[in-house]
């Protein structure tokens, strides 16, 4: 072989080499995951599968967990903070045609623009002194922000000036999916969510029940452990109540399908994702109103107008002891527009021409 030989052998060595590093790096869609609770983590890990089936490709960085503090104010620093540290740790390696910051609270501190998903604005769910910073900033970035993807029409009302965001947004529901086959004979009566208690109003859940709950019947708080409701000041009724922690997922949806009755009594809802799990995997849905862009309340309201009020003692007995027909079925209808088929479509046909355009 002669030197010139030798020469273009390794120049075409180099150039594939340079050509795979380029194909590795590169990524058609960045997920900036904030993943500060088990709703948010389950939401960016439909989002990105939905997007690897539309047939881009996707990389999630997930923020880490920061220690706890004790206000609203710090607590969004911190988690935006550790969203930004993820956010640049991942564009240091690869160079992503489009970049998704999954909440507005990933979005603030943000190394580089890009669209933003989120459940509901600062504006509506961090009112007075727990926004001081928050909804400024917030503004800021929603005016930057190329596309916006509110998960509901309520979202993108609470927006300030909504309207003037309304050509760049999509809403974009969080695929909800039946766990597995709906089980006709359900051994638990009641089942709630209590992540987050006093914003989900478990005192009101537990006090209900503890007026209403029958010796038979047997009430499940998933997502919390004895200890954090002990902490929380809250107190248990001695009889008919399981405590279980925070459960994986699929140990929870097993749960959700034993259990006749999904209650809740939240202070505000920004969404619903615990209820419309419920709904779809065969729970009847007895809620208070809530403020707030809840998006199964009027899902709920439609089923059946008896199991939404104020009175949830009531509500419930209604939900135990005479519960209309049909429910579950039609609760499944009413979820057409969140089934993950559904979700798809939307990613595939409306999202990924705005989003890579």
């Amino acid at each position: 072989m002669t030197d010139g030989d030798a020469a273009g052998v390794v120049r075409e060595a180099c150039s594939l080499l340079r050509s795979r590093a380029t194909s590795m790096d590169a990524v058609d869609v960045l997920v900036v995951s904030l993943g500060s609770t088990g709703g948010l983590r389950a939401a960016d890990t439909e989002l990105a599968d939905s997007l690897r089936r539309a047939g881009v490709s996707v990389v999630v960085a997930r923020a880490l967990p920061p220690r706890a503090v004790r206000t609203l104010t710090l607590t969004d620093l911190s988690w935006a903070l550790a969203a930004r540290r993820a956010a640049r740790a991942e564009l240091a390696r690869r160079t992503p045609r489009a970049v998704i910051y999954s909440t507005v609270t990933a979005a603030l501190f943000w190394p580089r623009s890009g669209a933003i998903r989120f459940d509901a604005p600062s504006a509506g769910n961090r009112p007075g002194r727990h926004g001081l910073w928050q909804r400024p900033l917030e503004r800021l970035r929603l005016r930057q922000a190329p596309l916006l993807l509110p998960y509901s029409d309520g979202a993108l009302r609470e927006l300030r000036g909504g309207v003037s965001h309304v050509d760049r947004a999509l809403v974009l529901p969080v695929a909800i999916q039946a766990s597995g086959p709906l089980a006709v004979n359900r051994d638990i009566a009641a089942i709630t969510y209590a992540a987050n208690p006093a914003k989900k109003g478990i005192d009101r859940v537990l006090d209900t029940w503890k007026r209403v709950g029958r010796p038979s019947e047997e009430l499940v708080v998933a997502g919390i452990t004895l200890e954090e409701l002990k902490r929380s000041g809250l107190e248990l009724p001695r009889d008919g109540v399981r405590v279980t922690g925070m459960l994986a997922p699929g140990e929870y949806r097993a749960l959700l399908r034993r259990a006749r009755v999904f209650v809740c009594a939240p202070r505000r809802e920004d969404y619903g994702q615990a209820q419309l799990e419920a709904l779809a995997d065969g729970c009847r849905l007895v809620t208070t109103p809530a403020p707030g862009p809840y998006a199964a309340l009027p899902i709920a309201r439609a089923l059946d107008p008896r199991l939404v009020s104020e009175d949830l003692g009531a509500a419930l007995r209604v939900a135990l002891d005479d519960p209309a027909p049909d429910y579950a079925a039609r609760a499944g209808e009413a979820l057409g527009s969140f089934r993950r088929d559904s979700v798809d479509h939307l990613i595939a046909k409306e999202l990924l021409p705005r989003l890579l355009s």
